[in-house]
């Protein structure tokens, strides 16, 4: 695939996609001795084709306009190649894919930045109701959403939690067959425009007590409920959920307190895993637009990247996106892992290195663009608010390098 045109250094944008060495990424995106399944190159290959004719920059800047912010065409163009069942059981609709499909996926749609709600509702949701263990659910909502006719959103973060998972105030508390629920939740990912919600509320125990969280599925129309929608600063669209006397049936309730806790620790691990792949795909867009930069700007008559200095700089990119690739593997292998203490502990390491790779990776390549890498009208700025969002987005840096301590102290 041809480079960038060399008009960069004159402020005209370039597709994203358009960068050097396509052929040369190796089974995982590089040169890393890795061997994926036949199946698993035919997904790669086939993801990588569809956003290939889709999701130029300019095309996803046309998406972006659009009233729910993504591409509702693109969605039902996923779902005919499978990819909303990519992880779900054939019984269901799916193709029983793991982590390593689902890091596929999103290290394609990170290359891209894909807007449409696959982390919300695949990953997040997909797994609350994989592992939440109601077969009616499953069997009623899992085929809806892999053939793109149901969009469901995980609504479990509240303003006074920030990042600890156990801080639930929102309650559920029994009506005559039912549940009346009373709450808010805070930044739902593509909350703004799902059709179901699955919420966590405390039917027992106090503000912290993980063990009297219970997770329910409501209707995001339902009476009760007030949803505040705005965009996140990388352009995806989130909700403030407010829930006054949400009243819901029995079969609203997914996942009893006690059982429902470990469910959610591994929806938020899911995420990280899913999360810590795209970054990984838009590092390497970036590494690929900012060397292409550095071999086509020109100074006093000179490439730009004919500067030592910055031939280090960009050797230190690379390096730090080498570390991330191989540790979304890592979490790409580990969400399967049943020892929990094992999987939690690799998994916040997983959050700590892609968040600090990532941070170093978009913010030199803004500074090596130099002005150009700051405007709205180039890529590679959105790329850096994306980057920024994943790194704050379930936990930051400095809440799991707590976690990590707390692990070996």
């Amino acid at each position: 695939m041809a480079g960038p045109d060399p008009a960069i250094h004159e402020g005209k944008d370039v597709d994203p996609r358009d960068k050097p060495g396509d052929d040369d990424r190796g089974e995982l995106g590089s040169d890393m001795d890795f061997d994926l399944t036949e199946e698993q190159r035919l997904l790669r290959d086939s993801v990588d084709r569809l956003l290939a004719d889709t999701y130029t920059f300019e095309k996803r800047k046309g998406y972006l306009a659009e009233p729910e912010g993504w591409s509702r065409a693109l969605w039902s163009q996923y779902a005919e190649l499978g990819l909303l069942g990519l992880p779900f059981a054939e019984e269901h609709g799916g193709f029983g894919g793991g982590g390593i499909e689902t890091m596929l996926v999103m290290q394609a749609f990170g290359r891209v930045l894909a807007l449409e709600p696959y982390l919300a509702s695949i990953v997040l949701s997909g797994t609350a109701l994989r592992l939440a263990g109601h077969q009616a659910a499953q069997a009623d909502l899992l085929p809806r959403i892999a053939e793109g006719k149901l969009v469901v959103a995980f609504a479990h973060g509240e303003r006074q939690a920030r990042y600890d998972l156990p801080d639930v105030l929102t309650t559920a508390r029994p009506k005559g067959g039912g549940w009346v629920i009373d709450g808010a939740k805070s930044v739902v990912t593509h909350g703004d425009i799902a059709d179901k919600l699955i919420v966590s509320a405390r039917t027992s125990g106090d503000r912290d007590d993980p063990g009297g969280v219970a997770l329910f599925l409501v209707d995001a129309k339902a009476n009760g409920i007030a949803r505040r929608a705005y965009r996140l600063r990388d352009g995806m669209g989130a909700a403030e959920i407010a829930l006054a006397g949400v009243e819901v049936g029995r079969d609203a309730l997914l996942c009893e307190a006690g059982a429902a806790f470990p469910v959610i620790e591994r929806v938020v691990e899911a995420g990280i895993a899913a999360t810590a792949a795209e970054a990984v795909g838009a590092m390497e867009t970036l590494q690929a637009m900012t060397l292409e930069y550095l071999k086509t700007r020109q100074q006093f008559g000179r490439a730009i990247g004919d500067n030592q200095a910055l031939q280090h700089r960009a050797t230190e990119m690379f390096v730090a996106l080498e570390q991330g690739r191989s540790l979304a593997m890592l979490a790409a292998m580990m969400v399967e892992e049943p020892d929990t203490a094992e999987r939690a502990r690799n998994i916040a390491m997983v959050k700590v290195g892609v968040g600090q790779a990532a941070r170093f990776v978009s913010q030199n390549a803004v500074q090596l663009h130099g002005g150009i890498g700051m405007t709205e009208e180039y890529a590679v700025g959105h790329y850096f608010r994306r980057c920024m969002v994943i790194e704050h987005s379930f936990g930051d840096t400095a809440h799991h390098l707590s976690r990590l301590a707390e692990a070996v102290a």
